[in-house]
């Protein structure tokens, strides 16, 4: 339930905090007091559109914010406001309260604070999906469209949400299979010339066969082919002069080599008995075995090097291979594999081939099935839904001063969309002796706040906790149908944390809570503030709404009256919910 709400420099409300509690609480003032800006408050906070004419003159910024708890929350709507908040990257506070902002700036910027975090707007649409939901007379109208009408009859019966998931998914996957076999077979010849240019370039690189790296290692060994002499001779004489001419296969005249001088000079040494020459000995080992391994690796490095005069011509044939593949598809190898490796993904996605066309139309079958299957079964569910929808809205329009209405939930078989197999249309007729019509056509505004009032009631039994604002919904309803309206607002109060502006003393009078909005016009300036109602205060307020008599002693007698009665009732709801 929303704890508080603060507004600052909204409209004509300066600064006001209102500080609400469980049941129902109403908004009351004369007209242009300000409690339009009360409910502006709650929309910005449910991430409506943001106003930059609604800030105060003079000021920079407007702010609206909330403080929900949470405790009173179903198990179902709690989870969902703690998802929203986790995903926005807020906290709880201290005392698991869910705390959220919205400010406007009077150049047209808008901010959305939740949980302490800086959040888009839809992050508080989110959350006011499980928190708080508000019904005014633009509301009523979009109750006139069809989708809102299929949503209302879904939320009636629980198990319909888990077969519409499903036949949502189906009809998904259906229509994005048909998507691409439509757009395959239109451009079936575009198609074919991409999959020529796309084979012809994957044959182009296969008829090379690239290795991954193999551009760097030619540039490496086309060096070394063309240094060849230069290298066989620094190495040659290198072997020669550690290991002497032998080592190159020369035994034709003595020679000193370094690794022989090396060896002599550490034997002589070896014998004395001095560190010096000990120390100098043992590196002089170490030198001898380093010379030993540079001899091997030059001599490796000889055999190794090619002995073929033709290689060279060989590899820079394959590099000039390389060298187109790398022209047209990468920078380098390493590119052209993976550019061809995207092309058969491609490729595999653009057969057009008759084959491909029938498999794909075959899926495309199959997945109309399985939807039509979900499709049915959600059919099925919102048929015997339909039914006790219509019988529960019209018992209620009966205790809502229209005895005699009849409300219906007509499917009709439409093709398949994202719905469903089927529209919804709500209908409604005075009595069981005419045809039930279009709500648009057949509802004046009074029964379509009756009609909208009755489908709440209904709807909000399966959870609670929520907080329901009703903004005017009671406009051109008066006499036995406001105290109507006052009583079934009151009952729905017993579930939910209940907010309503209204001009209709008999609603007001069942309010726990009555909040009255008060206009101060100055000589510059126009300001509103919001204080709660209690004892005379309320019934003043009661009496001049019923007939601008709050100051005389029949208009307060009427007052108390009528405030006496609809407490009773209340209290006897609350005994009953206990």
């Amino acid at each position: 339930m929303l704890a508080d709400l603060t507004i600052e420099n909204l409209g004509v409300i300066p600064s006001s905090t209102l500080e609400l509690r469980e049941g129902l609480s109403v908004l009351t003032g004369e007209t242009g007091a300000g409690k339009t800006m009360v409910v502006t408050g709650l929309r910005l906070l449910c991430g409506g559109r943001a106003d930059a004419s609604r800030v105060r003159s003079g000021a920079e910024k407007a702010i609206a914010e909330g403080r929900f708890l949470l405790d009173s929350l179903g198990e179902k709507e709690r989870e969902q406001a703690l998802e929203v908040l986790h995903q926005a990257g807020g906290h709880t506070d201290e005392q698991g309260e869910i705390i959220a902002m919205r400010s406007i700036h009077a150049q047209g910027r808008s901010k959305a604070y939740l949980g302490g975090r800086s959040a888009p707007a839809a992050a508080l649409a989110a959350l006011s999906d499980s928190l708080l939901r508000i019904h005014g007379q633009n509301d009523q109208l979009r109750l006139l469209n069809p989708d809102r009408q299929r949503e209302a009859l879904d939320r009636f019966d629980p198990a319909i949400a888990p077969v519409y998931q499903r036949y949502a998914q189906a009809f998904r996957q259906w229509r994005e299979l048909a998507r691409d076999y439509e757009q395959r077979v239109r451009s079936s010849r575009d198609m074919a010339l991409e999959v020529d240019r796309l084979q012809f370039a994957i044959n182009e690189i296969e008829s090379v066969q690239p290795e991954p790296g193999e551009d760097a290692a030619l540039i490496q060994e086309i060096q070394t082919l063309q240094d060849l002499d230069a290298l066989q001779e620094a190495a040659t004489t290198a072997l020669a002069a550690i290991d002497g001419p032998e080592a190159l296969g020369d035994f034709g005249e003595e020679s000193h080599s370094a690794s022989d001088g090396v060896g002599q000079a550490q034997h002589a040494l070896q014998a004395s008995e001095h560190p010096l020459l000990q120390a100098l000995s043992k590196r002089l080992e170490d030198l001898s075995a380093e010379l030993a391994e540079v001899s091997g690796e030059l001599g490796r490095f000889l055999g190794e090097l090619p002995g073929d005069s033709e290689q060279l011509e060989q590899l820079l044939q394959r590099q000039q291979e390389i060298k187109q593949l790398t022209r047209k598809y990468a920078p380098d190898i390493d590119g052209v594999l993976e550019w061809k490796r995207k092309a058969e993904l491609k490729l595999s996605k653009l057969d057009a081939s008759p084959e491909a066309l029938e498999a794909l139309q075959q899926a495309v079958e199959e997945a109309r099935a399985v939807m039509m299957r979900e499709g049915r079964a959600l059919s099925a569910l919102r048929r015997k839904a339909a039914k006790a929808l219509a019988q529960a809205v019209s018992e209620e329009l009966h205790g809502l001063a229209m005895p005699k209405a009849v409300f219906e939930a007509v499917l009709e078989q439409e093709d398949p969309s994202i719905g469903g197999l089927e529209s919804v249309e709500f209908r409604l007729a005075p009595n069981s002796a005419l045809d039930p019509k279009p709500l648009a056509s057949s509802a004046s505004g009074g029964e379509l706040s009756r009609v909208m009032l009755a489908l709440e009631v209904i709807l909000s039994t399966s959870s609670s906790g929520t907080t329901l604002v009703f903004d005017e919904v009671d406009a051109g309803v008066g006499g036995k149908a406001a105290v109507e309206i006052g009583r079934r607002l009151a009952k729905l109060a017993t579930h939910h944390q209940v907010i309503v502006v209204t001009h209709l003393p008999q609603v007001a009078a069942y309010a726990d809570t009555h909040l009255h909005v008060a206009k101060d016009v100055g000589d510059t300036t126009v300001t509103s503030g919001v204080s709660e109602l209690q004892g005379e205060a309320r019934t003043e307020e009661l009496a001049r709404m019923l007939a601008g008599l709050e100051d005389t002693a029949t208009g307060k007698a009427h007052a108390q009256e009528l405030l006496n009665r609809a407490q009773q009732e209340v209290q006897a709801l609350r005994s009953e919910k206990q």
